[in-house]
């Protein structure tokens, strides 16, 4: 039994509240980082568990991932007798809820697995595996996007091993893609979902046990669970294998982020499943009004011509009072009015975050986004590491933006980055958090150092984004590091 109890606290930050799951000698638990006042999962470990040795050090190689499609990992220690992992807390409907009703639609389906299939290339690429591939390790988060738990920790809990690991997951990602197809589960384990009918001692293709499978999943899935030859191509033996095979199927756009729902919901089927409801996509149009016709046409028509009518009539009454409002102009084709000398002042930021809208949980190292506009040159803000300079084909930019409290005119923005040549900057201004609504006014490339950024117009705005495209190199990855901004605006001398 766990000597912890709900309200210990662990390395001063992390206070335990609910007992999620019990299994193995380890447990799961909801947690607060009181310093972040945010949820977190983290698992301990009885005394008794004899591989805390392993599951820390799998604990510590997973956090080096930075793909947002897998659990991120923020702390691991093994200190004064206790053990404790702790990682990300995901918020969402596993494959395993969305199959209580039966199987989902193929596409869909087949796209929550290519998500996985691609993150777990990229852990294989750097030496990770996860060995443990069920239904309730796959899900469909909250912010509308797919997350893979327990790579690597997973198995250390459970004391997982494998002859052939890469073959192992890919396998294990054709079991995933046949429960999607068909709502039940090829494995030998119990995973809450129906056993894969068998047709003389052998599983059933997806087409088999469910009608309207396209042919080409079909073939995938028995590529890479059965290890056989479909359609005149070769069994599916890694992960990138996989990945490949499912990378024409269309990928489930992200929720809108004011959708979100904000509650974190909790499930106690297995560890590391949250579960609450997910917002439903909105309904596709069924097409057009039908046409007006008749009388009722002609009505329209009629008030369409009056409204044209009145919009002329105000349209001319307002260039008539313009004109007639325009400064006389002299001799040298300027206005009277008198010169003034501007010269910028400072305007200080009421608030500043990390921002993400393009990942996951849309934020970016929230934490640190003050020390960039503490006005201290030795403390900064920067962006996860990845491992190239394009953040690793993951999104097309994440940033720092700044609260300025209203609209204020930019001159320039003066940014301190890393020494580092390499990253390209944009400077994003609007009187809206919306990455849409941000405008682009100014950029610098191979940027490093102190990088000014003056706009070639006049440009007012609430929110200043300083938006990375491009990452300068850090310790073998890639960084967008912000020491201090500073934002002008013109005033008077």
């Amino acid at each position: 039994m766990s000597t912890v109890e709900p309200g210990t606290r662990l390395a001063d930050r992390f206070r335990l509240e609910d007992r999620v799951n019990e299994s193995a000698g380890a447990t799961l638990w909801k947690a607060i980082d009181e310093i972040l006042a945010r949820p977190v999962a983290v698992h301990t470990f009885d005394p008794e568990f004899s591989r805390v040795k392993e599951v820390v050090t799998a604990a510590r190689l997973a956090s080096r991932l930075t793909d947002p499609r897998l659990t991120q990992v923020f702390d691991a220690a093994d200190e004064d007798g206790t053990a404790y992992v702790v990682s990300e807390w995901v918020s969402g409907e596993s494959l395993r809820d969305l199959l209580e009703s039966g199987p989902v639609e193929p596409e869909r389906g087949a796209a929550l697995v290519a998500e996985a299939a691609e993150a777990l290339a990229h852990a294989h690429a750097a030496g990770l595996t996860h060995l443990h591939l069920t239904p309730s390790r796959l899900v469909w988060t909250t912010g509308g996007t797919v997350k893979l738990l327990g790579l690597a920790v997973d198995a250390a809990i459970l004391g997982l091993t494998s002859e052939d690991a890469t073959k192992e997951d890919a396998e294990g990602l054709g079991r995933l893609l046949y429960a999607a197809l068909t709502g039940h589960w090829p494995g030998d384990s119990d995973c809450g979902l129906p056993p894969a009918p068998l047709d003389d001692g052998k599983i059933c293709t997806p087409r088999q046990v469910t009608a309207g499978v396209p042919g080409y999943l079909d073939a995938i899935a028995c590529r890479a669970l059965l290890q056989e030859q479909r359609r005149g191509q070769p069994p599916l033996t890694t992960p990138a294998e996989v990945a490949e095979a499912l990378s024409e199927v269309p990928r489930p756009a992200p929720a809108p982020a004011a959708s979100i729902p904000p509650a974190l919901n909790l499930r106690s089927e297995a560890p590391d499943t949250m579960a609450p409801h997910i917002v439903p996509s909105p309904p596709m149009p069924n097409g057009g009004p039908r046409p007006q016709t008749g009388a009722a046409s002609k009505v329209l028509l009629t008030i369409i011509v009056l409204l044209v009518m009145a919009a002329v009539g105000v349209g001319a009454w307002t260039v008539g009072k313009n004109l007639g409002n325009t400064p006389r102009v002299t001799a040298s084709g300027t206005s009277p009015t008198p010169s003034v000398s501007h010269k910028p002042v400072t305007v200080k930021p009421v608030g500043a975050n990390g921002f993400d809208p393009l990942g996951d949980d849309h934020a970016e190292n929230p934490e640190y986004a003050a020390l960039a506009v503490d006005g201290k040159p030795s403390t900064e803000w920067h962006t996860d590491s990845y491992n190239s300079a394009d953040l690793g084909r993951l999104k097309d930019g994440v940033g720092l933006i700044l609260d300025m409290g209203k609209p204020v005119p930019i001159a320039n923005v003066v940014v301190a980055l890393a020494d580092t040549p390499g990253a390209t900057v944009q400077l994003k201004v609007g009187d809206s958090q919306e990455l849409s609504s941000l405008k682009t006014v100014a950029d610098a490339q191979n940027a490093s150092g102190s990088t000014t950024l003056t706009p070639s117009k006049s440009v007012t705005g609430q929110y200043v984004l300083i938006w990375f495209t491009r990452l300068a190199p850090y310790k073998g990855q890639y960084r967008g590091t912000i020491y201090d901004v500073t934002v002008h605006s013109p005033g008077s001398a």
